[in-house]
Order: C-alpha cells, then structure tokens, then sequence
C-alpha cells in the first residue's frame, strides 16, 4: 500500500543544504562592522536574508509533517486502522495544498514578484457588451483576491452608459500579489447569447487587463513635480454624496512620458491625489523595468488593440461552455467556477510555461 505524497522539488535536501550555506554567510556578512556602509546593499542582504529563513524554516516544517504523517501511516497499516487511514488522507491533500502553493512560489523569482499590484481592465471595442464583459472580468478578479486573502482597493472606477464599466483600477495587497496576477496580463475574450439583445444572438465581447508591480519603499522612484500636469474634476463613480459633489478626483499627467492615471475613489482630493501618485510610480517603474530588460516584444503584446487574434484566454458560454488560455492550451468546461474567481490553476500552468521556456 503506497502512501501518495512526496515532498515538492524546494525540498530537495542538496538545495535546502545550499540554502542553508548562503544563508549562514549572509547571517556573517550582516553581523559585520562595516555592513551598513553600504545601506542600499544591506537593505537587500537582509530581505535576502529573510526570504531564505521563511523558505527553510516552511521547508522545514513541512517535511517534519510529512514524516509525523508516514509513521502513522506504517503504523495505522500494520493495525488496520481504517479510521486513522481516513484521517490522514485530508492531511495528505491539505499538505499537497501548501507543497503546490511552495512549488508555485519557486517559479516567482524576480524582485518585483513578491511586490503588491495595481490591476486595470479596460473595455473593448462593443460598448455595452464589452463594457458588461468588463465588469464580470472585475467581478472575476476580485472573488479569485478573496480567496487568496489579499485586501483589494477600487481607485478608479468609470460605469459604462447602460451597464458594466468602461475601465477600473485597482490594487492587490499581500504576498506575491504580482507575481501572480502578472499572469492575466493580455485581451480577455468572451462568446454568449447577449443578455442586451433583442434578438438573443451571439456575441463576441473583448477587454484588456493590465497589472503593475506597486512600488514600495524600499524603491526609489523619483519624480520631477514640473514634470507633472495636475487636474481635479468631480467623480462620476460611486461613493457617496460628499463625492460626487465636490472636486475630489485626481487625474495626474506625467508629461514626459504622456501616462496619465486617475483616482475618484476616496472622499478627499488629498487622499486621491496620493494614490494617484502610487498609481503613477507604479506605471513608471514598470516601464523602466522595460527599459531595462528591452522586452520590447512583450509590450508590444500588451498594446495589441483589444480585438479578435490577440487575445490570450476565451472565455465560451455559447454554443458550449469552455474556458481555454491559448498561451498553455489549459481547458476548464466548468465555466462558472472560473467567472467566480477559480483562476489559479491558469496562472499556474502560465508560469510553469514560462519557466519551461528560460
């Protein structure tokens, strides 16, 4: 009778072994007397240094589970205990649980992955269709937030005319937000039966998303104020009297780059203008970023008009259900599950794909 779990490939003992090595030179170098003359660089030994810890020590810990779970496994075996057997097996797949979430994590290996995000859905060409497809996309994102226990903000929010939105942005707090959600980026296209015609005919609605690293303190981002174009105007979203009647939304221009981003959200222009600027420095620190690593073809991708051939996920109610993502050829028939948020096992597959590829 075998017992069906294994440790994740983090757990290799060779690679927690150099893991550890790295980490005992880091603990040297950081109790050294000239370590902060550098503070920049000591700023990042010790976030280095703390990512090795809580990687070792959940590696750790999880190994000293399974093994607990093993020898209760031999022994319920030997005796015949089919009900400790039928305890273990949920222990077994709440451990499979966390090994897929560490195996998952291994693949989010570039600074900007474990950073917060600022996510933007923008409809496409179809008005209200598109605008309606926009909303459900939001609607999608925020559940999938949720269930992984990450705090979400709406900073700006344009309704459409009849329904659905024309655009919303906002932000991904807790653990990895981009790392993960930088997986959606692309044209999102959806086929139904239109609940807006008359004629209950098919239609093809697309909307674009786009997610930015949310820049921290840790990260300098410097912006001239001459090279800004302020402007207030009254918010045309929801939130209350007090915004809707005063000029509390912020639109900020950053001229040398032409990026303009907005938040209509909070009740006073302070606050707006505030997020705003996390918003603009987010923008900004991703197309350096670009710069940096000249992936021109990637962002080429991204600025596809948001139409028919360039989409990255289709989303199908009609003739059949189907969600397929062209990137990994993954299939789901149970659309309804993925609408409400069920979306890991795509970005999943996208990273894996990805890092099959480097």
């Amino acid at each position: 009778m075998n017992f069906p779990i294994a440790l994740p490939n983090s757990g290799n003992v060779f690679d927690i072994e150099k893991k550890e090595r790295i980490l005992q030179e880091l603990e040297a170098k950081s109790s050294s007397f000239d370590f902060w003359n550098d503070r920049e660089r000591a700023a990042e030994l010790l976030r280095e240094k703390s990512k090795l810890t809580e990687e070792i020590s959940a590696w750790k810990q999880q190994k000293k589970t399974i093994d607990e779970i093993l020898m209760l496994f031999k022994l319920a075996v030997e005796e015949k205990d089919f009900d400790v057997l039928n305890a273990l097996e949920g222990e077994v797949r709440q451990i499979e649980k966390v090994v897929r979430e560490m195996e998952l994590k291994r693949m989010l290996v570039s600074e900007q992955d474990p950073l917060n995000a600022i996510m933007t859905i923008h409809a496409g060409a179809g008005g209200t269709e598109a605008q309606d497809w926009a909303q459900m996309l939001m609607r999608m994102y925020l559940r999938w937030a949720e269930r992984r226990k990450f705090k979400t903000e709406i900073i700006d929010y344009l309704a459409g005319e009849e329904a659905g939105i024309k655009s919303v942005s906002f932000t991904l707090e807790g653990e990895y937000a981009y790392g993960y959600a930088k997986a959606e980026v692309g044209i999102h296209r959806l086929v139904r039966i239109s609940p807006f015609d008359a004629g209950a005919r098919r239609h093809t609605s697309f909307a674009s998303v786009f997610v930015y690293p949310q820049v921290n303190d840790d990260i300098t981002i410097e912006i001239d104020e001459k090279d800004l174009r302020i402007d207030t105007y009254r918010s045309s979203g929801a939130g209350g009297q007090h915004v809707n009647k005063t000029d509390s939304a912020v639109r900020i221009t950053h001229l040398p780059t032409g990026i303009v981003v907005q938040c209509q959200n909070e009740r006073s222009q302070h606050k707006n203008k505030a997020m705003a600027m996390k918003f603009l420095k987010a923008r900004l620190y991703e197309l350096k970023l670009q710069e940096q690593s000249k992936k021109e073809e990637e962002l080429n991708k991204t600025k596809k008009e948001i139409a028919w051939g360039s989409q990255i996920r289709s989303y199908i109610l009609h003739p059949y259900k189907l969600v397929k993502d062209h990137r990994t050829n993954m299939e789901v028939g149970d659309v309804n599950r993925v609408l409400d948020g069920d979306i890991d096992g795509f970005i999943e597959a996208y990273l894996l794909r990805r890092q099959n590829l480097n």
